[in-house]
């Protein structure tokens, strides 16, 4: 058995940043692996252990060379073997929209041949939560999304899914599938030492867009990025400051006249 897990390197920005043109300077930014996608590869790594037949995960992620960092951390966690993709092309984009990533995704699984593809519900730092449910549709395999617990069968895949307004679902996925993983599915596990010194040692192999055999042109339907703005805050915070005696009381004023503690 083969499963495909999805793995995205995620910028977090910094709480005090500056934006400079269409872009945040790197040194207000700092990188980590998805965190939807750290679930995704606990279930992936679980599946591996408990299944008595041999289970091959690999992870698959579009990025840079720096992002090796994270993908690393990945394969210290359990995963076997990774592939990253990137070029110019890609290098150039402002950002990718779902569909196209999720057109490279697939160029991979076409390869790899996976009997299921676990993906996190969502990025972080984007927030696109469709590339799951397109890279689905590419490779005509069923899918689940927003799955909360997952257990396989012979060739089939039985999900709980969240849905709107609390209300979850139970429903079987004939493999091969495509589920993408919500947060809390699992506990994911920390990379251990040993872990991250084999990491280093597991095969991550770089392929090109060419190497895919897919046109630089896959990305020129990718959204515009036109601008960039720090997202606008309110806060009615009161911060009593001063003597604790004196705040104190000063908070009991603020509460009674809220109401608080009135019969």
């Amino acid at each position: 058995m083969k499963i495909l897990v999805t793995v995205k390197e995620v910028a977090a920005v910094a709480d005090d940043f500056e934006i400079e043109g269409l872009e945040i300077p790197e040194t207000y930014l700092e990188y980590d692996l998805n965190e939807w996608d750290d679930y995704a590869i606990e279930a992936a790594v679980r599946i591996a252990e408990d299944r008595d037949e041999e289970v091959e995960v690999v992870a698959v992620t579009l990025g840079p060379e720096r992002s090796e960092e994270t993908i690393r951390m990945a394969l210290a966690k359990g995963v076997d073997r990774a592939v990253r993709v990137w070029d110019d092309a890609l290098a150039e984009a402002d950002v990718l929209d779902p569909t196209t990533t999720a057109r490279i995704i697939a160029a991979v699984a076409e390869r790899e041949d996976p009997d299921l593809v676990l993906s996190g519900v969502q990025a972080a730092d984007d927030g696109f939560g469709a590339t799951g449910v397109a890279l689905a549709d590419l490779l005509d395999m069923g899918w689940a999304a927003v799955v909360n617990d997952l257990e396989l069968g012979e060739g089939e895949a039985s999900v709980r899914r969240e849905l709107e307004g609390g209300v979850e679902e139970l429903t079987t996925v004939d493999l091969p599938a495509v589920l993408t993983i919500q947060t809390g599915i699992n506990e994911p596990r920390y990379a251990s030492l040993r872990g991250i010194r084999q990491a280093q040692r597991k095969e991550l192999a770089v392929h090109s867009l060419a190497d895919l055999d897919l046109d630089p042109a896959v990305v020129d339907d990718a959204l515009t990025l036109t601008r960039l703005a720090k997202p606008e805050t309110e806060s009615d915070a009161t911060i009593f400051e001063g003597d604790p005696g004196e705040t104190a009381a000063e908070l009991e004023t603020v509460l009674r006249d809220a109401g608080v503690g009135a019969e």
